[in-house]
Protein backbone atom coordinates (compact mmCIF):
# COMPACT_ATOMS: atom_id res chain seq x y z
CA UNK A 1 0.00 0.00 0.00
CA UNK A 2 1.06 3.53 -0.34
CA UNK A 3 1.37 4.22 3.55
CA UNK A 4 3.98 1.23 3.56
CA UNK A 5 5.96 3.05 0.46
CA UNK A 6 5.85 6.65 2.46
CA UNK A 7 9.21 8.47 3.24
CA UNK A 8 7.20 10.27 5.33
CA UNK A 9 3.82 9.45 7.64
CA UNK A 10 2.18 12.91 6.62
CA UNK A 11 -0.89 12.66 4.77
CA UNK A 12 -2.48 16.56 3.69
CA UNK A 13 -5.64 16.84 4.01
CA UNK A 14 -7.90 17.49 1.01
CA UNK A 15 -8.76 21.37 2.29
CA UNK A 16 -11.63 21.80 0.11
CA UNK A 17 -13.09 25.40 -0.50
CA UNK A 18 -10.20 26.86 -1.71
CA UNK A 19 -6.90 26.34 -0.05
CA UNK A 20 -6.34 23.09 -1.97
CA UNK A 21 -4.08 23.74 -4.85
CA UNK A 22 -1.74 21.83 -7.24
CA UNK A 23 1.38 23.58 -6.01
CA UNK A 24 0.28 22.46 -2.32
CA UNK A 25 -0.30 18.95 -3.12
CA UNK A 26 2.57 18.81 -5.26
CA UNK A 27 4.66 20.42 -2.62
CA UNK A 28 3.78 17.86 -0.13
CA UNK A 29 4.32 14.51 -2.15
CA UNK A 30 7.65 15.82 -3.23
CA UNK A 31 8.95 16.09 0.27
CA UNK A 32 8.04 12.68 1.17
CA UNK A 33 3.88 12.65 2.24
CA UNK A 34 1.12 11.88 0.40
CA UNK A 35 -0.32 15.56 -1.29
CA UNK A 36 -4.20 15.07 -1.62
CA UNK A 37 -6.22 17.50 -3.96
CA UNK A 38 -9.60 18.19 -3.46
CA UNK A 39 -12.57 17.66 -5.57
CA UNK A 40 -15.24 19.34 -3.80
CA UNK A 41 -16.68 22.66 -4.89
CA UNK A 42 -15.26 21.84 -7.95
CA UNK A 43 -16.66 21.61 -11.51
CA UNK A 44 -15.24 18.16 -12.98
CA UNK A 45 -13.13 20.09 -15.77
CA UNK A 46 -12.19 22.18 -13.27
CA UNK A 47 -10.50 19.27 -11.60
CA UNK A 48 -8.81 17.78 -14.61
CA UNK A 49 -7.41 20.74 -14.94
CA UNK A 50 -5.75 20.54 -11.43
CA UNK A 51 -4.91 17.21 -11.63
CA UNK A 52 -3.25 17.96 -15.11
CA UNK A 53 -1.07 20.71 -12.75
CA UNK A 54 -0.08 18.46 -10.43
CA UNK A 55 1.03 15.84 -12.29
CA UNK A 56 3.46 18.59 -14.21
CA UNK A 57 4.84 19.75 -10.58
CA UNK A 58 5.42 15.61 -9.16
CA UNK A 59 5.92 12.63 -10.00
CA UNK A 60 5.39 11.20 -6.61
CA UNK A 61 1.88 9.60 -5.57
CA UNK A 62 -0.81 12.05 -4.83
CA UNK A 63 -4.37 11.43 -3.87
CA UNK A 64 -8.20 13.04 -4.33
CA UNK A 65 -11.27 13.51 -2.34
CA UNK A 66 -14.61 13.36 -2.77
CA UNK A 67 -17.85 14.28 -1.33
CA UNK A 68 -20.32 11.41 -1.06
CA UNK A 69 -24.04 12.79 -1.96
CA UNK A 70 -26.55 13.42 0.54
CA UNK A 71 -29.95 13.91 0.26
CA UNK A 72 -32.04 17.09 -0.24
CA UNK A 73 -33.56 18.74 2.94
CA UNK A 74 -36.98 19.88 3.25
CA UNK A 75 -37.18 23.49 1.18
CA UNK A 76 -39.05 25.24 3.80
CA UNK A 77 -36.64 24.74 6.83
CA UNK A 78 -34.13 26.10 4.23
CA UNK A 79 -36.31 28.78 3.33
CA UNK A 80 -37.34 29.73 7.03
CA UNK A 81 -33.36 29.73 8.00
CA UNK A 82 -32.67 31.91 5.25
CA UNK A 83 -35.05 34.18 5.87
CA UNK A 84 -33.34 35.30 9.39
CA UNK A 85 -30.23 35.75 7.14
CA UNK A 86 -32.03 38.66 5.26
CA UNK A 87 -30.76 41.03 8.06
CA UNK A 88 -27.72 40.37 8.38
CA UNK A 89 -26.89 39.92 4.08
CA UNK A 90 -28.49 43.49 4.09
CA UNK A 91 -25.82 44.95 6.83
CA UNK A 92 -23.05 43.48 4.75
CA UNK A 93 -23.94 45.09 1.58
CA UNK A 94 -24.59 41.57 0.34
CA UNK A 95 -27.11 39.48 -0.90
CA UNK A 96 -28.06 35.82 -0.40
CA UNK A 97 -27.95 32.63 -2.94
CA UNK A 98 -30.36 30.50 -3.92
CA UNK A 99 -30.32 27.55 -2.06
CA UNK A 100 -29.94 23.97 -4.22
CA UNK A 101 -29.25 20.53 -3.74
CA UNK A 102 -26.53 19.43 -6.05
CA UNK A 103 -24.36 16.05 -5.85
CA UNK A 104 -20.75 17.68 -6.79
CA UNK A 105 -21.02 15.94 -10.07
CA UNK A 106 -20.53 12.87 -8.29
CA UNK A 107 -21.20 10.34 -11.20
CA UNK A 108 -18.83 12.67 -13.82
CA UNK A 109 -15.45 12.97 -11.20
CA UNK A 110 -16.29 9.17 -10.82
CA UNK A 111 -15.74 8.95 -15.08
CA UNK A 112 -12.69 11.25 -14.58
CA UNK A 113 -11.02 9.38 -11.97
CA UNK A 114 -11.96 6.03 -13.29
CA UNK A 115 -10.61 6.85 -16.78
CA UNK A 116 -7.25 8.65 -15.37
CA UNK A 117 -6.60 7.38 -12.17
CA UNK A 118 -4.45 8.54 -9.60
CA UNK A 119 -2.87 6.25 -6.21
CA UNK A 120 -5.54 6.74 -3.87
CA UNK A 121 -9.07 8.47 -4.13
CA UNK A 122 -10.93 9.14 -0.51
CA UNK A 123 -14.00 9.86 0.46
CA UNK A 124 -15.76 12.33 2.90
CA UNK A 125 -19.68 12.25 3.98
CA UNK A 126 -20.54 8.85 3.48
CA UNK A 127 -19.43 5.10 2.20
CA UNK A 128 -19.14 4.65 -1.01
CA UNK A 129 -21.33 1.99 -3.00
CA UNK A 130 -19.21 -1.12 -3.30
CA UNK A 131 -19.60 -1.03 -7.08
CA UNK A 132 -17.86 2.35 -6.76
CA UNK A 133 -14.73 0.84 -4.63
CA UNK A 134 -14.24 -1.87 -6.94
CA UNK A 135 -14.53 0.16 -9.84
CA UNK A 136 -11.76 2.55 -9.00
CA UNK A 137 -9.61 -0.35 -7.44
CA UNK A 138 -10.35 -2.10 -11.16
CA UNK A 139 -8.89 1.09 -12.22
CA UNK A 140 -5.54 1.08 -9.60
CA UNK A 141 -6.84 3.30 -7.60
CA UNK A 142 -6.38 2.99 -3.54
CA UNK A 143 -9.99 3.59 -1.80
CA UNK A 144 -10.14 5.43 1.72
CA UNK A 145 -12.69 6.74 3.62
CA UNK A 146 -13.18 8.98 6.01
CA UNK A 147 -14.77 7.73 9.45
CA UNK A 148 -15.80 9.30 12.82
CA UNK A 149 -17.61 6.69 14.90
CA UNK A 150 -16.67 2.77 14.73
CA UNK A 151 -20.22 1.49 13.21
CA UNK A 152 -18.82 3.93 10.28
CA UNK A 153 -15.88 1.95 10.05
CA UNK A 154 -16.92 -1.16 9.92
CA UNK A 155 -19.56 -0.38 7.18
CA UNK A 156 -16.56 1.21 5.14
CA UNK A 157 -14.75 -1.90 5.52
CA UNK A 158 -17.73 -4.05 4.33
CA UNK A 159 -17.60 -2.02 1.11
CA UNK A 160 -14.13 -2.56 0.46
CA UNK A 161 -12.32 0.37 1.78
CA UNK A 162 -8.56 -0.46 1.64
CA UNK A 163 -8.16 2.64 4.83
CA UNK A 164 -9.33 4.89 6.82
CA UNK A 165 -8.84 8.17 7.67
CA UNK A 166 -9.91 8.37 11.30
CA UNK A 167 -11.24 11.66 11.91
CA UNK A 168 -11.44 12.82 15.29
CA UNK A 169 -13.47 15.36 17.12
CA UNK A 170 -10.48 18.13 17.50
CA UNK A 171 -10.54 18.19 13.09
CA UNK A 172 -11.19 21.87 11.59
CA UNK A 173 -13.62 21.77 8.68
CA UNK A 174 -16.60 19.62 7.85
CA UNK A 175 -17.03 16.33 9.84
CA UNK A 176 -16.88 13.56 8.35
CA UNK A 177 -19.84 11.90 9.53
CA UNK A 178 -22.07 9.41 7.35
CA UNK A 179 -25.48 11.02 8.80
CA UNK A 180 -25.02 14.87 9.76
CA UNK A 181 -27.30 13.90 13.08
CA UNK A 182 -29.39 16.74 14.22
CA UNK A 183 -29.13 16.11 17.44
CA UNK A 184 -25.63 15.76 17.45
CA UNK A 185 -24.35 19.48 18.64
CA UNK A 186 -20.69 18.63 18.11
CA UNK A 187 -19.51 16.51 21.00
CA UNK A 188 -17.91 13.65 18.40
CA UNK A 189 -14.94 11.32 19.93
CA UNK A 190 -11.71 12.90 20.50
CA UNK A 191 -8.88 11.22 18.31
CA UNK A 192 -6.92 9.37 20.56
CA UNK A 193 -10.14 7.38 21.83
CA UNK A 194 -11.50 6.68 18.15
CA UNK A 195 -7.85 5.27 17.39
CA UNK A 196 -8.26 3.25 20.10
CA UNK A 197 -11.85 2.05 19.13
CA UNK A 198 -11.06 1.49 15.48
CA UNK A 199 -7.83 -0.57 16.14
CA UNK A 200 -10.15 -3.33 17.85
CA UNK A 201 -12.87 -3.03 15.45
CA UNK A 202 -11.41 -3.52 11.92
CA UNK A 203 -7.91 -4.70 10.49
CA UNK A 204 -7.02 -1.94 7.33
CA UNK A 205 -4.93 0.70 8.05
CA UNK A 206 -5.58 4.11 10.02
CA UNK A 207 -4.64 7.28 8.94
CA UNK A 208 -5.02 9.73 11.97
CA UNK A 209 -6.48 13.23 11.68
CA UNK A 210 -7.95 16.24 13.84
CA UNK A 211 -5.91 18.61 16.06
CA UNK A 212 -2.11 17.76 14.97
CA UNK A 213 -0.18 20.31 14.57
CA UNK A 214 3.21 19.14 15.49
CA UNK A 215 5.51 16.38 15.29
CA UNK A 216 4.60 15.02 18.59
CA UNK A 217 0.69 14.63 17.62
CA UNK A 218 1.68 12.56 15.11
CA UNK A 219 3.79 10.36 17.29
CA UNK A 220 1.41 10.26 19.75
CA UNK A 221 -0.77 9.34 16.54
CA UNK A 222 1.31 6.61 14.99
CA UNK A 223 1.74 5.03 18.98
CA UNK A 224 -2.23 5.15 18.93
CA UNK A 225 -1.83 2.55 15.98
CA UNK A 226 -2.69 4.57 13.08
CA UNK A 227 0.20 4.43 9.91
CA UNK A 228 -0.07 7.73 9.14
CA UNK A 229 -1.75 11.51 10.25
CA UNK A 230 -3.27 13.66 7.98
CA UNK A 231 -2.66 17.37 8.71
CA UNK A 232 -4.69 20.26 7.20
CA UNK A 233 -4.92 23.22 9.39
CA UNK A 234 -1.35 22.99 10.06
CA UNK A 235 -0.52 23.46 6.30
CA UNK A 236 -2.95 26.59 5.96
CA UNK A 237 -0.37 29.06 6.38
CA UNK A 238 1.89 27.76 3.70
CA UNK A 239 2.51 30.00 0.65
CA UNK A 240 1.41 27.01 -1.49
CA UNK A 241 -2.35 27.32 0.41
CA UNK A 242 -4.78 29.04 -1.19
CA UNK A 243 -5.91 30.32 2.08
CA UNK A 244 -7.46 33.84 2.17
CA UNK A 245 -5.82 36.76 3.71
CA UNK A 246 -8.52 36.89 6.25
CA UNK A 247 -7.87 33.39 7.30
CA UNK A 248 -4.08 33.53 7.36
CA UNK A 249 -4.65 36.06 9.93
CA UNK A 250 -7.33 34.42 12.01
CA UNK A 251 -5.37 30.87 12.07
CA UNK A 252 -2.65 33.13 13.59
CA UNK A 253 -4.81 33.97 16.81
CA UNK A 254 -5.56 32.27 20.06
CA UNK A 255 -9.09 32.75 19.49
CA UNK A 256 -11.11 29.20 20.24
CA UNK A 257 -12.98 27.16 17.91
CA UNK A 258 -16.48 26.16 17.83
CA UNK A 259 -18.61 23.94 15.40
CA UNK A 260 -21.31 24.81 13.65
CA UNK A 261 -23.73 24.34 10.91
CA UNK A 262 -24.59 27.95 10.53
CA UNK A 263 -22.62 28.53 7.32
CA UNK A 264 -22.86 25.46 5.02
CA UNK A 265 -25.78 23.36 6.74
CA UNK A 266 -23.50 20.92 7.96
CA UNK A 267 -21.51 20.58 10.97
CA UNK A 268 -17.78 22.12 10.77
CA UNK A 269 -15.47 23.19 13.41
CA UNK A 270 -14.26 26.74 12.64
CA UNK A 271 -12.84 29.85 14.56
CA UNK A 272 -15.44 31.41 16.61
CA UNK A 273 -16.94 34.71 15.05
CA UNK A 274 -19.79 36.81 15.09
CA UNK A 275 -21.93 34.56 12.26
CA UNK A 276 -21.15 31.39 13.84
CA UNK A 277 -22.17 32.70 17.77
CA UNK A 278 -25.14 34.88 16.13
CA UNK A 279 -26.35 31.87 13.87
CA UNK A 280 -25.68 28.65 15.24
CA UNK A 281 -28.47 27.81 17.52
CA UNK A 282 -30.91 28.21 14.42
CA UNK A 283 -28.92 26.22 11.33
CA UNK A 284 -30.84 23.47 10.40
CA UNK A 285 -29.28 20.17 8.99
CA UNK A 286 -29.19 21.17 5.44
CA UNK A 287 -25.98 20.54 3.02
CA UNK A 288 -25.77 22.06 0.40
CA UNK A 289 -28.30 24.15 0.54
CA UNK A 290 -27.07 26.46 3.25
CA UNK A 291 -23.86 26.69 1.38
CA UNK A 292 -24.94 28.19 -1.46
CA UNK A 293 -27.42 29.95 0.44
CA UNK A 294 -24.16 31.81 2.52
CA UNK A 295 -21.84 31.55 -0.67
CA UNK A 296 -22.43 35.09 -1.66
CA UNK A 297 -22.15 36.94 2.17
CA UNK A 298 -18.72 35.06 2.62
CA UNK A 299 -17.43 36.13 -0.21
CA UNK A 300 -18.17 39.53 -0.08
CA UNK A 301 -16.53 39.31 4.27
CA UNK A 302 -13.65 37.71 2.05
CA UNK A 303 -13.44 40.46 -0.19
CA UNK A 304 -13.61 43.06 2.56
CA UNK A 305 -11.05 41.52 4.64
CA UNK A 306 -14.24 40.90 7.23
CA UNK A 307 -13.35 38.09 9.65
CA UNK A 308 -17.03 38.35 11.51
CA UNK A 309 -18.81 36.38 8.45
CA UNK A 310 -16.23 34.72 6.74
CA UNK A 311 -16.04 30.50 7.99
CA UNK A 312 -12.79 30.37 9.19
CA UNK A 313 -11.90 26.43 9.19
CA UNK A 314 -9.50 25.56 11.48
CA UNK A 315 -8.66 22.46 14.37
CA UNK A 316 -8.53 22.81 17.93
CA UNK A 317 -4.92 23.66 17.63
CA UNK A 318 -4.81 26.10 14.81
CA UNK A 319 -2.76 28.24 16.14
CA UNK A 320 0.35 26.40 16.02
CA UNK A 321 0.16 26.38 12.20
CA UNK A 322 3.25 28.12 11.08
CA UNK A 323 3.92 30.04 7.68
CA UNK A 324 6.77 28.21 6.14
CA UNK A 325 6.86 26.84 2.72
CA UNK A 326 5.00 23.04 2.33
CA UNK A 327 8.01 20.76 1.64
CA UNK A 328 9.82 23.18 4.49
CA UNK A 329 7.19 21.81 6.60
CA UNK A 330 6.40 18.39 6.29
CA UNK A 331 10.72 18.11 6.62
CA UNK A 332 10.19 20.17 10.41
CA UNK A 333 7.44 17.71 11.48
CA UNK A 334 9.09 14.49 9.93
CA UNK A 335 11.91 15.62 12.36
CA UNK A 336 9.75 16.71 15.42
CA UNK A 337 7.69 13.10 15.06
CA UNK A 338 11.11 11.47 15.30
CA UNK A 339 12.79 12.98 18.07
CA UNK A 340 9.10 12.89 20.13
CA UNK A 341 9.19 8.64 19.18
CA UNK A 342 12.95 8.55 20.92
CA UNK A 343 11.84 10.49 23.56
CA UNK A 344 8.63 8.55 24.47
CA UNK A 345 11.23 5.23 24.07
CA UNK A 346 13.79 6.91 26.54
CA UNK A 347 10.61 6.77 28.92
CA UNK A 348 10.24 3.35 29.05
CA UNK A 349 11.46 1.30 32.63
CA UNK A 350 14.02 -1.71 31.91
Amino acid sequence: MILDELPVPIVLAPLAGGPSTPRLTAAVSEAGGLGFLAAGYLTTEALRTRLDETRTRTRRPIGVNLFVPGRPAAPETVARYAAGLAEEAARAGAGLGEPRFEDDEWAAKLDLLAAAPVPVVSFTFGRPPAGVVERLRRAGSEVWVTVTREEEAVQAVDAGADALVVQGAEAGGHRASFVDDPADRGEGIGLLSLLQLLRHAVDVPLVASGGIATGAGIAAALAAGASAAQLGTAFLRCPEAGTTPVHRQALASPTPTAMTRAFTGRLARGIRNGFLERHSDDAPVAYPEIHHVTAPLRQAARTAGDPDRVNLWAGQAHALAREVPAGELVGLLAAETDAALRAAARLRRP
